[in-house]
């Protein structure tokens, strides 16, 4: 099994460009932190009065963006997990022999990739309810989350299929599993090992695509974030704290991507060094034709 190589190791020289690179975009960086700072502090924005009211717990303001994070990571959830399952279902469905099959999930995902999210959103709360399904703001924005990105993850999970060698199916096939075990047991583990980082960026895509919920008045931090400032009149200590909670939990679910790739890594490493191990000669079988029992 080869391995792609996108580009040459760097050497010294090379390395040497990539430091001073990183160096001089750090201070860059550091430099416009530091005028934002500095800005901030010359309209009284940094007064320590100002950031008090957010945290006062008489004021409820606590209170009420707590409630809105829980809001947000539910329906957050909800729609990550049924965009992930669905999405495997979809994917598996467009790569099948069957063109009976193929045919209609290859225009279910292409159908829900063209469509704007925000236009899926309204589509359910304000369509669904006029034939009989009944729509909340939560069920509205859950499932606008999830049409779209079940789509979108479809399409990764399908690559990750493909980039798997295809000496793993003839293997499959070998073993006398038939094509689901297949695909189940051997095929969709490694395919999702190879995409754990894809699949996790649009984790998070979803998780920021939440703040759309303010179009149908769902109670997300972003949307409780708006209601806070207009009472408060504290917009920008408000929505700097909201934009620290979703750097805080998306930097989360990179970790959770990087510890779940380590995961899978070492239990495909381990199942490969069990399976060496099993079929590797012991005993008399392991000793070398014409050598006797006490030299092996």
């Amino acid at each position: 099994m080869t391995s792609t190589v996108l580009f040459d190791v760097p050497g010294p020289q090379a390395r040497r460009r990539h430091n001073i690179g990183t160096f001089v975009g750090g201070l860059v960086v550091l430099g416009l932190i530091g005028l934002v700072l500095w800005r901030l502090g010359v309209n009284g924005q940094l007064e320590a009065e100002r950031w008090a009211i957010l945290f006062d717990p008489s004021t409820n303001v606590p209170q009420a963006l707590g409630e809105a994070l829980v809001n947000t990571l539910q329906v957050a959830a909800v729609a990550m997990v049924a965009a992930t399952i669905l999405g495997a279902f979809l994917a598996v469905g467009r790569i099948s022999d069957h063109v009976w099959l193929r045919v209609p999930v290859t225009l279910i995902v292409e159908f829900f990739r063209a469509v704007p999210l925000l236009v899926l959103i309204l589509f359910c709360l304000l369509f669904l309810p006029t034939v009989g399904v009944p729509m909340t703001a939560f069920r509205a924005l859950a499932l606008g989350l999830t049409l779209y990105n079940m789509a979108v993850l479809a399409e990764i999970f399908r690559a990750g299929i493909l980039a798997v060698d295809r000496g793993q199916y003839e293997a499959a096939a070998a073993l006398g599993l038939r094509e689901g075990t297949a695909m189940r047991s051997v095929i969709l583990p490694q395919a999702i090992r190879l995409v754990v980082p894809t699949l996790v960026t649009q984790l998070v895509a979803l998780l920021k695509d939440s703040t759309l919920g303010y179009v149908v008045s769902y109670p997300e931090l972003l949307k409780q974030a708006n209601n806070l400032t207009v009472f408060t009149h504290l917009l920008v200590q408000t929505y700097l704290i909201v934009a620290a909670v979703y750097v805080v939990m998306n930097l989360l679910l990179s970790r959770l991507a990087v510890w779940l790739e380590r995961r899978l890594g070492t239990r495909t490493r381990s199942r490969a060094a069990g399976g060496a191990a099993e079929g590797a000669p012991t005993g008399d079988a392991a000793r070398p034709e014409g050598v006797p029992q006490t030299m092996a």
